[in-house]
């Protein structure tokens, strides 16, 4: 009996947990497979006007690292299921080993009865007793008799369904399995693919290296009077703020609204809805090895996010508009304060926002710019500031830019 239980308990905690991590998994699985497609759909934006671009080599990149990302987590849950495939085989084995002893247990049962199967018998036994005390417990006995049997025919029962559930649900897992594989193999194939056309993509840029490196100076230059800029407009805010506290002390000196704006900003940390209704990140925070120039770093304030043309630009978190101007390469820049902290959108071919103007969580702020003319690309470069320190977006926003 302890041991029939035990057995049942490990079933369903196993069974409860391996769901979890299976569901999780599945999610990992589907989100990646939408990347997959929402990248191979920009991919063929670029494709439009030129069948070669530097955005499409940043794509494919991205498209490669997103497969074997979800290559792993196939891996991950072929793993699971081979773990899980094992433990259903052993509590079957189990299930038949109890189901088994059970039955003998029973049958002895019977057997006894058969030989004692007269109510004679089983009065003479009651009446034999010594007292009346005997007499009411060998009656207690019998009752008792009677109704383990009975528990004991249910426990057959109950054992030998548990044990056919057990056995429809271990041939599911190895059909999953099987699926699996079958996928596993697909998408180790795609990314063969991929990888063959990302290194044919980087042969044909490798031999324009230094066209690239004469623009790649040319970004950075771009990169940096957008740095000034908003830097100029940080401090220009801080004057203000120092000359109406008139206090050196309280050169960043927040109102008490702005105070609870920034506390809760900061509480929404790594929840922060996607400036872009959909996305990629195609460039990362921070200085990184040039994708394909050997020996050559970039340095980036925020993130590029690649999206679709015409897509509409959001204002990530409450706030005030602290800045609107414009720069040759990144045309349209909104700067968007919220308490201590600063939202930058760049890129952006339309504002329908003034400086001034209070803006709520996800209200449209512009629509990126989409450049046609050498390189088909929609990108939005987005930055945060906590005053005049740099942080990383991707510590900020929610982990997928499919809401």
């Amino acid at each position: 009996m302890k041991y029939f239980f035990i057995n049942i308990i490990f079933i369903f905690l196993a069974g409860t947990s391996f769901s979890q991590s299976r569901s999780e998994l599945e999610k990992q699985r589907r989100n990646s497979l939408k990347q997959i497609e929402y990248t191979s759909k920009l991919i063929k934006e670029t494709e439009k006007n030129r069948k070669h671009s530097y955005n499409k080599l940043l794509l494919l990149n991205k498209n490669i690292s997103i497969r074997e990302n979800l290559i792993k987590s196939i891996n991950d849950e072929l793993n699971y299921l081979d773990d899980n495939i094992l433990m259903h085989q052993d509590l079957i084995n189990t299930l038949e080993s109890d189901l088994q002893q059970i039955k003998k247990e029973y049958a002895r049962l019977i057997y006894y009865s058969y030989l004692h199967r007269s109510n004679y018998d089983k009065l003479m036994f009651v009446f034999a007793s010594d007292n009346i005390n005997q007499a009411f417990k060998r009656l207690k006995y019998l009752q008792q008799y009677s109704e383990y049997r009975v528990a004991q025919a249910k426990k057959i029962e109950e054992t030998k369904k548990e044990l056919g559930d057990k056995i429809v649900e271990l041939e599911i897992l190895k059909a999953d399995k099987k699926d699996l594989l079958i996928q596993q193999q697909i998408e180790q194939q795609k990314l063969f693919v991929e990888k063959q056309k990302g290194s044919k993509e980087v042969k044909l840029f490798t031999a324009k290296e230094n066209d690239l490196k004469l623009k790649l100076r040319k970004q950075n230059k771009i990169a940096q009077k957008l740095q000034r800029e908003i830097e100029r407009i940080i401090e220009e805010e801080a004057r203000k703020a120092a000359a109406k506290n008139k206090n050196a002390d309280d050169y960043f000196k927040l109102t008490p609204e702005e105070r609870l704006i920034a506390s809760t900003f900061y509480k929404n940390k790594n929840h922060l809805p996607w400036p872009t209704e959909r996305g990629v990140v195609t460039g990362n925070f921070g200085v990184q090895p040039h994708p394909f120039l050997k020996g050559i770093k970039i340095q980036n304030n925020g993130i590029d996010i690649s999206t679709t043309p015409g897509a509409v630009v959001r204002a990530i978190f409450d706030g005030t508009v602290t800045g609107v101007f414009a720069i040759k390469g990144v045309h349209k820049t909104v700067i968007i304060r919220h308490g201590n902290y600063l939202s930058v959108y760049s890129n952006l071919k339309d504002v329908i926002v003034k400086k001034g103007d209070k803006v709520k969580t996800k209200q449209t702020i512009g629509v990126v710019y989409t450049e046609n003319e050498s390189d088909h690309k929609t990108v939005l470069k987005f930055q945060i500031w906590q005053e005049n320190k740099k942080l990383n977006p991707t510590d900020w926003l929610a982990k997928s830019s499919h809401e």
